[in-house]
């Protein structure tokens, strides 16, 4: 039953961190989860040493329901103390969790659980229900444990002092699988091995200067377990993950100011919520020292609103992708001082420098695999092309789909162990070196005038004082599409009639000829809501977007 590595590759067991983090800092809080009740909001909190016992009790209960190292385990469990604890609890034993977003629909949700196959389920009650209600795409599971219970945390309880020695995995040992947001195609398995993720660990810490006792909210479930291993305390926000739009940010401010938090990551589009709140209630976060905000690309408008609200504190926006994370970063500083004038000129985005174990090329766009490094193309500095990259963090494959590891990885030599991953989007160096970011490739538009990018081509309408955001989507087939760009405007501003739909048309019109990259551009659509990513809420879904303008015209 499951897999193990056979190799010569160093032990490595990303779990290590937590019970060396607890022997270092016993009684300093890791895990802080809310209780509300009405308006008055309290926590619930775990030391490093209680959060090590404890996932040292659930590896023993896991264990002896059959679990073992290698073992596959589909996580379906509330963000929080349970799937924290589990998650380190798996690594310990060896064994794989496979962590599937719950937002990204039955249908996706249900074959990627098929194709993975995984061995056992730990979940929720409401979990095992659709297990069985599903029976078909969860018929690989020989075994199931419910968590999330009164009746998990007696049976954690009752083991007391457990203990659990890590197993001793490899760095090249599959640690976990971890599933792609799917924003520009189905949603992909991505392989992590352990080794992957103590260099992520140790990159993270580099790059953002990050200390021990520090406080996280991380507003992406995944983010919480680098904390343990980095010695911060994870305050567990009150949101619905699957849906992160709907976030109240009144809540979100309220766990900052009341745990001082120190460090957040989340999406653009919850920094705009909260940004809006604090203006509206003149509110600052003097507590934070290190926001990032990735998902997709960071407005500057957002970038400098954000940064009158944290007077101690900076803005970094850190680039990549789950297949290799993190790539490059920028500071909010850097955007508005040197980058902002030329991304609204429509030289795309700028996503800083490359971290010090990363190196990246710049290659010519083809659809079709690379086998070989040798086969690539390289481009000049400041020519656009595929953003290639390899690191120590750079995931090998993707699970059970042969195919799309081909399209999405080149080896350096048919000798070498190491991989370069095709980011799938489009780019260039400057002359700084820093990294530029212009659109994601499969979302690029061919027309018999030359390619247009949608970075690139967006920046030069979000200008507009009426325009939420903008979406480039190519009409008709390649090499000979049409450009159009669609557009949401900002609440209340929606056109409400043909002569105010006539007037704003006018305007972005104007604004397409200002600028020689939109001056061809002629066609334009008004959106109520543009269809984004479940993960985020922020990418668009420039494709879907495409097919459901061309199916009214």
């Amino acid at each position: 039953m499951g897999e193990t590595a056979d190799s010569t590759s160093p032990i490595s067991n990303v779990a290590r961190f937590l019970p060396e983090a607890a022997a270092r800092q016993p009684d300093f809080p890791a895990l802080r989860v809310p209780i509300r009740s009405g308006k008055r909001l309290e926590y619930d909190t775990l030391t490093f040493a209680q959060l090590e016992t404890l996932a040292c009790a659930a590896a023993q209960v896991f264990a002896a329901k059959g679990i073992a190292r290698g073992t596959r385990v589909l996580l379906m469990v509330k963000p929080g103390r349970d799937l924290i604890l589990s998650v380190f609890a798996l690594f310990k034993m060896g064994a794989v969790p496979v962590v599937i977003d719950p937002g990204m629909g039955r249908k996706h949700f249900l074959a990627c659980v098929r194709r993975t196959q995984p061995e056992a389920l730990v979940g929720i009650p409401l979990a095992q229900i659709l297990g069985r209600v599903y029976w078909r795409h969860f018929g690989s599971l020989r075994t199931r444990v419910t968590v999330g219970t009164k009746g998990f945390a007696r049976q954690l309880d009752a083991l007391g002092k457990a203990s659990f020695e890590p197993a001793p995995t490899t760095a090249d040992e599959l640690a976990a699988i971890l599933f792609t947001s799917g924003s520009t195609g189905p949603p992909k398995g991505v392989r992590y091995e352990h080794g992957m993720f103590e260099a992520q660990v140790r990159m993270i810490r580099a790059q953002y200067g990050i200390q021990r006792g520090g406080v996280d909210l991380p507003m992406l479930p995944v983010f919480a377990l680098f904390n343990p291993a980095l010695g911060l305390t994870t305050v567990v926000p009150e949101m619905n993950p699957s849906r992160p739009a709907t976030v109240d940010p009144k809540k979100i401010v309220q766990a900052i100011l009341q745990n001082q938090v120190t460090n957040s990551f989340g999406s653009p589009v919850l920094w705009n919520k909260i940004v809006g709140y604090c203006e509206e209630k003149n509110l600052t976060l003097p507590s934070i020292r290190c926001l990032l905000m990735a998902g997709a690309a960071a407005p500057p408008p957002l970038i400098r609103r954000l940064k009158a609200l944290l007077p101690n504190g900076e803005i970094h926006t850190p680039y990549g992708a789950t297949e290799v994370l993190p790539v490059a970063s920028i500071s909010g500083t850097e955007i508005l001082r040197d980058a902002q004038p030329l991304t609204e000129q429509g030289r795309g985005v700028c996503v800083g420098r490359l971290l010090p174990e990363v190196s990246a090329k710049i290659i010519a766009i083809s659809d079709e695999p690379i086998a070989q490094l040798t086969d690539v193309v390289e481009q000049l500095t400041g020519a656009i092309g595929e953003i290639l990259v390899t690191g120590p963090s750079v995931t090998k494959a993707y699970d059970a789909l042969p195919e799309a590891t081909a399209k999405a990885k080149i080896t350096a030599q048919p000798t070498s162990p190491t991989i370069w991953h095709r980011m799938g989007d489009l780019g260039y160096f400057d002359a700084e070196g820093r990294l530029w970011f212009c659109g994601r490739m499969a979302e690029r538009v061919e027309t018999s005038a030359g390619p247009l990018y949608t970075e690139c081509v967006e920046a030069i309408f979000n200008k507009h004082p009426r325009v939420f955001r903008s979406a480039l989507v190519g009409l008709g087939e390649r090499p000979n599409q049409r450009p159009c760009v669609v557009v949401e405007p900002l609440p209340g501003a929606w056109p409400q009639d043909t002569a105010a739909q006539s007037a704003f048309t006018a305007e972005l019109s104007e604004l397409a000829a200002s600028s020689p990259l939109t001056s061809a551009i002629a066609e334009f659509r008004f959106w109520k809501k543009f269809p984004v990513d479940v993960r985020h809420n922020a990418k668009i879904h420039r494709l879907e977007l495409a097919r459901s303008v061309i199916e009214i015209s």
